[in-house]
């Protein structure tokens, strides 16, 4: 299908093609007045006695009602059409399908493994929502997975600072610890914490969780030596198709990587291999920006979680490795003359990826309150906004009214940041150092708890709250935790308080 192109110049790459989604687009140019407004409306606030103007409605008119209940994300774009919506009922149907490991006279639904983190990608999504770590033992860590590499030698990646890495040898690029009946699952994640207490101003005490990660149970055989791990938690998925909107240009604009505005933020662009197009993109999903667009994604889920080929990943046995030869001998869902000769055909993918693409950011709550407005001028005097922008404007979209020209606060500039020694994974992903992370939306966050039956935050859920989470920012971030930690108590009650509201 023809698509219409979105054009940016990444750093010193060749100009690259951009799109934002699978369907025939028409992206309406800005002209001069446009984007002068634009600046305007997106400007930091310096009015904290009330709301501003749309605050309310983060999502712009994508925005929905925020539910009382554990479908506050479940809900599609307020703004869509009549004639979009089966189609999101569609795609909410296999986002929430379990899959059966082949042979199977379930044809429609065989191919899952031979190894696999999940069964559906609810299964980690659980309400659309945000996943948790492991609280014991008996928990099995469903909603959370370990990405597995090891040092290369080089890169075929002809992308500026590419930091070269390989998948495991034995073991592939995440560890699976599920599989189908006759296989043998990989391992088992282990996790242990020690304390690290932090005095806040005024004598208070929080004691935070540092995590130390390994591997027991291993089913074949020791890992390389050289083996970084790193820990992810499910995010949420409300707004993917809205940060998608978000125009490159807009991004690479407030990059700054060798810090010339000396605010001592450092943001840079995370460029990627795209699946769908076959070139670097502006990386913007993932905990390191390692996926360019909504249906990368969701194809790389099918394969990297559940073992389910697509056309982007088209090999039945999702991450099994030559070492695992019981996996890639295993029978497999694919079948020439069914489902496009895969596990999850184009249409199935195509009906995912709108799913998640337009999954609606709730409304926000108690915006005139006093405090949340005292902990919104919080968040803007200690330097908060210098990662977590607060607004964006999207392109405009003639065949996607659901993204099309929305004023969206999502709080984030989509850019990797050095986020400190605390936080760091030591492993690296593309551009993105082993100390580096791309800015998480924080829209939504306050319904974690609701949403999710938890208060856990972070790449790997070490956060138990809010204020442990911003208590774990480092790096650029460093000067704005210390600044949370020298508040008075009442101070950061409502900074926290602003972030519930959200």
């Amino acid at each position: 299908m023809l698509r219409t192109a979105l054009m940016l110049t990444c750093l010193s790459l060749p100009v690259a093609a951009q799109t934002l989604g699978d369907q025939q687009l028409s992206i309406v140019p800005r002209t001069v007045a446009e984007a002068a407004r634009i600046a305007t409306v997106t400007a930091p606030t310096s009015d904290f006695t009330k709301p501003e103007p749309f605050e309310e409605k983060p999502a712009g008119a994508a925005t929905v009602r925020a539910r009382p209940n554990a479908d506050a994300f479940s809900q599609f774009s307020g703004n869509m059409p009549f004639a979009h919506q089966m189609n999101f009922q569609l795609g909410n149907a296999l986002f929430t399908k379990t899959w059966v490991a082949s042979p199977s006279s379930t044809l429609a639904s065989d191919g899952l493994g031979p190894l696999y983190n999940a069964r559906g990608c609810q299964d980690c999504h659980l309400k659309d929502g945000r996943g948790h770590a492991p609280e014991g033992p008996d928990d099995r860590a469903v909603s959370m997975f370990l990405r597995l590499s090891v040092p290369a030698g080089s890169s075929a990646q002809d992308i500026e600072d590419w930091i070269a890495t390989a998948n495991e040898p034995t073991y592939g690029g995440q560890l699976q610890d599920f599989a189908s009946p006759g296989q043998v699952a990989e391992g088992q994640m282990q996790i242990t914490y020690t304390d690290l207490p932090v005095t806040l101003a005024g004598g208070e005490v929080v004691t935070l969780r540092a995590p130390s990660y390994s591997v027991g149970g291993l089913g074949y055989g020791p890992l390389d030596s050289a083996t970084m791990l790193s820990p992810r938690v499910a995010p949420q998925m409300i707004g993917l198709g809205l940060l998608e909107a978000i125009p490159a240009d807009d991004i690479l604009a407030q990059a700054d990587p060798d810090d010339a505005d000396g605010d001592g933020i450092s943001g840079r662009p995370s460029i990627v291999p795209s699946a769908e197009f076959g070139t670097p993109m502006l990386g913007r999903f993932g905990y390191k920006g390692g996926a360019a667009t909504v249906r990368d994604q969701s194809a790389a889920a099918f394969s990297g979680d559940m073992g389910l080929s697509t056309p982007l990943h088209p090999d039945p046995w999702g991450d099994c490795t030559a070492a695992q030869t019981g996996c890639i001998t295993a029978p497999h869902g694919q079948e020439p003359k069914n489902r496009d000769g895969l596990e999850v055909d184009h249409a199935s993918l195509d009906l995912v990826t709108f799913y998640a693409r337009n999954l609606g950011v709730p409304e926000r709550r108690d915006i005139g309150d006093v405090g949340v407005l005292r902990g919104k001028q919080m968040f803007y005097t200690l330097g908060c906004t210098g990662c977590h922008t607060p607004k964006h404007v999207t392109h405009r979209l003639e065949k996607q009214p659901e993204q099309s020209f929305q004023l969206i606060w999502p709080y984030t500039d989509m850019l990797l940041h050095d986020m400190g020694e605390g936080l760091a994974d030591n492993r690296p992903e593309g551009r993105a150092t082993g100390r580096e992370w791309k800015t998480p939306p924080l829209w939504g966050i306050g319904l974690t708890p609701q949403v999710s039956g938890h208060s856990q935050y972070l790449h790997d859920g070490r956060a138990r709250n809010l204020l442990e989470a911003v208590l774990w920012h480092g790096g650029e971030a460093q000067a704005a935790r210390d600044g949370v930690v020298g508040l008075p108590a009442t101070d950061r009650e409502d900074l926290i308080k602003f972030l519930e509201s959200l």
